[in-house]
């Protein structure tokens, strides 16, 4: 699985989780809180849907990610 794949997926939940929320611009860069709006709950429901989507899980205590290429990593990470 490729980081691109990983931000499409990303993009898909972000999109039913925030369903106002525009995702066109969004990129690897772009930061969770400041331009997506993503707040503590938002976030602990992108982590849940992000670990049954990839089939993996998140360790406990992993700092929380800054921006959309931070989860990508932790999933690609988390898939090794």
């Amino acid at each position: 699985m490729t980081r691109e794949e990983v931000m499409e997926g990303l993009k898909e939940i972000l999109s039913n989780i925030r369903p106002n929320t525009d995702l066109s611009s969004a990129g690897f860069q772009t930061e969770l809180v400041r331009e997506l709006g993503v707040d503590s709950l938002t976030m602990l429901v992108l982590s849940l849907a992000a670990e049954e989507k990839f089939q993996v899980h998140f360790p406990d205590g992993a700092p929380a990610p800054f921006t959309v290429g931070d989860v990508c990593d932790a999933v690609l990470k988390a898939k090794n």
